[in-house]
């Protein structure tokens, strides 16, 4: 049975914004991402979601694609966003059976890229592989997202060019983000092994980095804002909360 459409999606997106685009999504089987891939999907978009759990992934994607009729929502599991060899295969396979990639989003599930260390732990308490694997995880997946699918993200970019001031008449596409925290900003007791990871995944989504291909824009990160529900519009870009209201109350620009 669909979700209804105000659990995930605010009324200011246009039906269709995303018609006849692809989303590749890391944790897509995730709580936020999925609302976030099943908003673009109601909108039009079709979605591939990776995840490691196969079950869970194959079956969330059959959920998601509840939320439109006739939607193609590709689910893949057995994806290690720290192998890059992983990634790529999923990334091909969704370019094959979906026609192309035009939009990325780096999820937050336990083994996705942009998203690790839920668990509390003073550096005292926390071996160095710990903080290995998150650092793997979160940064190293990352990268990876990027790496495997920024291709593909260009030739998208090229093939729906925009200048910033008019509006392309077959929609954007080249863009990724990154599902990030908001805990680094001003620190966290015993989390200073995801403050270290989100930071890490700050940099990455800085604008205009250098290893980003001209053509594509630049990645941004998105930390998730307070929400009794994880609905595709409680999220914001960093750049856009002032320092000074960056613990993530409703008036720091969160949900509304």
């Amino acid at each position: 049975m669909p979700i209804p459409k105000s659990d995930y999606l605010s009324e200011v997106w246009k039906d269709g914004i995303f018609a006849n685009k692809v989303v590749f999504c890391t944790g897509g089987a995730g709580t936020i991402c999925s609302a976030q891939v099943r908003a673009m999907v109601y909108l039009g978009a079709s979605a591939c979601i990776v995840g490691r759990n196969v079950d869970k992934t194959e079956s969330m994607a059959r959920d998601i694609a509840t939320a439109r009729a006739g939607a193609k929502v590709l689910g893949i599991g057995s994806i290690d966003v720290r192998k890059m060899a992983s990634l790529e295969a999923a990334v091909g396979r969704c370019v094959q059976e979906l026609g192309g990639l035009d939009f990325v989003i780096g999820g937050r599930a336990p083994t996705s890229a942009g998203a690790a260390g839920n668990f509390l732990a003073p550096i005292t308490q926390s071996s160095a592989n710990a903080f290995k694997s998150v650092i793997d995880i979160d940064v190293l997946g990352s990268y990876n997202t990027l790496k495997a699918t920024l291709p593909h993200l260009v030739a998208s970019a090229r093939q729906h060019p925009t200048d910033g001031k008019s509006t392309s008449p077959t929609g954007t596409g080249g863009r990724i983000i990154f599902i990030s925290a908001t805990i680094h900003y001003t620190g966290q007791p015993l989390q200073s092994h995801v403050m270290a990871a989100k930071a890490a995944v700050d940099a990455l989504s800085a604008p205009r980095p250098s290893s980003s291909a001209p053509a594509a824009s630049p990645p941004t990160s998105l930390p998730p804002a307070p929400s009794p529900a994880p609905r595709a519009y409680c999220a914001w870009p960093r750049k856009s909360i002032s320092p000074g209201r960056r613990r993530g109350s409703p008036s720091a620009g969160g949900a509304p």
